[in-house]
């Protein structure tokens, strides 16, 4: 299931290897029926939910941010506003969140964004010795430790699912 990182070439791998951070990639074969990309991810790679992320993009009073929670929950608009620092949150538009990012919608990782936006990580992430994370493309995620993935994102981590 896992594959050489290098043959994968996303953005996401690529800035993996530049931090030489250890990771390991997983492919799966996608399906365009799925009505959730993350537990799609998740079942098709046999791991348990919870243990699986969903990058989602956010406007923090007007301010686009990342938050990264487990894929069989939803992020609390609220809680990211707060640990943001700001006071409104609304679900980015997809579009403006495949621009701003470099990835398509489903398979935006929160590692190795074209642009770095402030980043929260929910705190449920910690809880594990390794979190899974959408690897910059449909049928493709990145395993690695909840550190790494804060420190490569620069992120904050807060309960921001619900």
């Amino acid at each position: 299931m896992a594959k050489s990182r290098q043959s994968q070439g996303t953005p996401a791998t690529v800035a993996l290897t530049k931090a030489k951070v250890e990771f390991s990639t997983h492919t799966y074969e996608h399906d365009p029926a799925a009505k959730s990309f993350g537990l799609e991810a998740a079942e098709a790679l046999g791991l348990a939910a919870e243990q699986v992320f969903k990058t989602l993009l956010v406007e923090v009073d007007g301010k686009l941010t990342v938050g990264v929670v487990p894929v069989d929950k939803q992020l609390d608009l609220k809680a990211i506003a707060a640990a943001a620092g700001g006071k409104k949150a609304v679900m980015a538009d997809p579009a403006a969140a495949e621009r701003t990012t470099g990835y398509v919608v489903g398979g935006i990782s929160p590692i190795g964004q074209k642009r770095a936006l402030p980043t929260v990580v929910d705190s449920t992430a910690t809880e594990h010795a390794k979190v899974y994370v959408s690897g910059g493309r449909r049928g493709l995620d990145i395993g690695l430790s909840p550190a790494d993935l804060i420190t490569v994102t620069k992120a904050a981590t807060a309960a921001i699912a619900r």
